[in-house]
């Protein structure tokens, strides 16, 4: 029999078992600019013993497996470089338990950051990682994602608190607990979170909720000078404000978000800031940042309480990829994500900038201020040879300014096919090991091979 057919026998609904060509089409890319390779089969399993059926077939035969969630990801995560089976797990997509009082759920890797939201809000609760995409729990663990809310509440690594994990050859393994902390032995929880899946596929996830804020507000304030917005954010992180989120968008960005959005924002360095907490601590916090802006003679500083208001508050800073793609219609986008200690942020904001500049390039720059992660998003035509060589210089220069800075080439991308060679420079010492945890994981490589590794 083929490989079809082996695959129909343990799993039990023949739709769930797939080779139809926009299927396979639609499990061949992300969301980047990678070259797509369309997987040989597409399994859409609904428990972990059918994850573990299919896993042990492969690993017995040598076929590569590579998890699917939402197929938001940027570096070619989920592009089947080496064909076999792609597991999709969107249906695997039950909420199994909220446990209001511990501050946790037990979710199915399916479930989808607004699926749980909408879920936890009768509770109170939020899960507070926004990547931006609408994209899986599961493949948010799996990249280690952060977003914009990072500074308050820390990357994805930090909520997950416990796995069901099943490994290359079909073995169903447990980390972590239900326990907020935990001393016993090694971290694996820790380990599995960021491996891309390449060490084993998230059948379950044990995670970390917070209390959704009594009051947010939003607060956008331009400068004369990025070093002007740069030395307010540092000053409002000092200051003890505690912020949900701040950033910092450039000046021509702003001036691409006008052009599409038909906004007239003042065309200058921009901090979007939001903070959330009681009524006091939110009026107390916006004095405090007022104070600290007056320092710097801001061109304009709006405060907005309303939840619409808000949300059209922080369209500059949302809409930034989409003005930059609006024009360049037909083009692809990259977005880099480097980062580097935050007292080095604004001069890597800077640099960037003078780069993209030096080769005549559109971009939209933008900066999580409050851990020194920042994007710059690049539109280019992929069928251009001349074009994608110069693309792929930028963005070279963009990280190997961030590691001679002591930085590292992804905040919270991940490694995925497009920071291979990048990961080798930044921890070169220690590649040895990561391949030998590799290799005792995944002896036979079967697991998403051609990712993270050269």
């Amino acid at each position: 029999m083929g490989l079809y057919e082996d695959l129909l026998e343990r799993i039990n609904e023949r739709e769930r078992v797939t080779v139809n060509e926009t299927v396979l089409d639609h499990h061949s890319k992300g969301i980047a600019y990678h070259e797509p390779r369309k997987p040989d089969v597409v399994v859409f399993p609904k428990t972990a013993a059918e994850v573990s059926a299919v896993l042990s077939y492969a690993n017995n035969r040598g076929i590569p497996v590579t998890p699917f969630g939402a197929g938001s990801s940027l570096e070619g995560h989920v592009i089947p470089v080496a064909g076999g089976i792609t597991l999709d797990f969107t249906l695997m997509n039950e909420i199994i338990e909220i446990r209001p009082d511990d501050f946790l759920a037990i979710v199915e890797p399916g479930v989808t950051r607004s699926q749980l939201n909408t879920a936890l809000k009768k509770h109170g609760l939020f899960f507070p990682v926004d990547p931006g995409a609408d994209a899986t729990i599961g493949g948010m663990a799996a990249t280690n994602a952060s977003g914009t809310n990072s500074v308050k509440y820390g990357v994805m690594r930090d909520q997950v608190l416990g796995l069901e994990v099943v490994l290359a050859d079909g073995t169903i393994i447990h980390t972590g607990g239900m326990a907020v902390k935990s001393s016993a032995g090694y971290n694996l929880t820790g380990l599995f979170v960021g491996s891309e899946g390449t060490l084993g596929a998230f059948t379950r996830l044990i995670i970390r909720l917070q209390g959704i804020p009594e009051a947010t507000n939003a607060i956008k304030v331009s400068f004369p000078t990025l070093a002007a917005a740069a030395q307010t954010a540092a000053a409002i992180l000092k200051a003890g404000v505690g912020p949900g989120k701040i950033e910092l968008v450039d000046e021509q960005t702003i001036a691409a978000v006008n052009q599409y959005k038909q906004t007239d924002y003042p065309v200058a360095p921009t901090l979007f800031i939001e903070l959330s907490g009681s009524v006091a601590s939110i009026e107390e916090g916006t004095e405090l940042i007022r104070e600290l802006c007056i320092t710097e003679n801001p061109l304009s500083l709006d405060v907005e309480e309303d939840s619409v208001a808000r949300a059209k508050l922080w369209e500059a800073r949302h809409h930034a990829a989409f003005a930059i793609q609006a024009a360049h219609p037909g083009k692809a986008l990259l977005s880099t994500d480097v980062c580097v200690p935050i007292s080095k942020l604004p001069a890597a904001i800077a640099e960037t900038r003078k780069l993209v500049d030096e080769y005549g390039m559109t971009a939209a720059i933008l900066g999580h201020v409050g851990d020194g992660n920042y994007h710059t998003i690049l539109a280019f035509d992929p069928t251009d040879a001349e074009e994608m060589k110069r693309i792929e210089e930028v963005n070279t220069r963009i990280v190997r300014y961030a590691l001679s800075h002591g930085g590292t080439c992804t905040g919270e991308h991940g490694i995925g096919i497009g920071k291979r060679q990048f990961l080798y420079e930044e921890h070169r010492d220690s590649m040895p090991l990561m391949r030998g945890i590799k290799q005792l994981f995944d002896p036979n490589g079967i697991l998403n091979p051609g990712k993270i590794f050269l």
